[in-house]
């Protein structure tokens, strides 16, 4: 697992998401994609970090948290939802404890590239025990939802769709989140443009 199989998912996924999308127009169909299955077994071959199976709860076995958002076609503004736990029965929704139990938290996005309009998936990671930054924005969200300066329980973060920056905003703060790995399609299959594994290890998000 690694880099390599990472690349076969995502090529497997352009192929799926564009075979489908040739019978959907011509039904006025909405493309047959689950960016969110398809991520975590991305994220799954990248890291070698396993599923869950069947198994509810976390989606992957560490316990860390995966989030997808898929650019092509979408009528809406894609966005990543749910991103921190709030208006769940768990113990741990609606405190930053609930960041203590996750090692990683995995955002996947498929967009295009603005300079060359290629088809792109892009893959950035936070360490939510180890983030002195995404964890005082979380505790700022909690906050307000505490206190109803807020009133959604759906915590959303806003990504650089068809641009190229890893600045996410939320009305709670905007960061730059750290990018493990960048990948374009060149008419034939993906390639890897960025891939630092050394964000699994020391990545932090950045003040903007």
């Amino acid at each position: 697992m690694g880099l390599s199989d990472a690349l076969d998912v995502l090529n497997m996924h352009h192929v799926h998401f564009f075979e489908g999308l040739q019978y959907a127009s011509i039904i006025d169909q909405p493309v047959p994609e689950d960016s969110r299955a398809w991520s975590q077994i991305l994220i799954s071959m990248l890291t070698g970090i396993s599923g869950m199976a069947r198994h509810k709860g976390q989606d992957l076995a560490d316990g860390s948290d995966v989030k997808s958002a898929n650019a092509w076609y979408s009528i809406d503004k894609v966005r990543f939802n749910g991103v921190i736990k709030a208006g769940t029965q768990s113990h741990l929704a609606g405190s930053v404890a609930y960041l203590d139990q996750m090692p990683f938290l995995f955002f996947v996005m498929w967009d295009y590239n603005p300079r060359n309009d290629r088809e792109r998936a892009r893959v950035w990671v936070v360490r939510p025990q180890h983030d002195a930054l995404f964890r005082a924005m979380a505790r700022n969200w909690y906050n307000q939802l505490a206190t109803g300066t807020i009133r959604s329980n759906n915590f959303q973060l806003h990504p650089p769709v068809n641009e190229n920056s890893d600045v996410f905003t939320n009305r709670c703060g905007n960061l730059e989140y750290p990018l493990l790995l960048a990948a374009e399609w060149n008419g034939q299959e993906y390639v890897s443009v960025y891939y630092e594994p050394d964000v699994l290890n020391s990545g932090r998000c950045n003040r903007v």
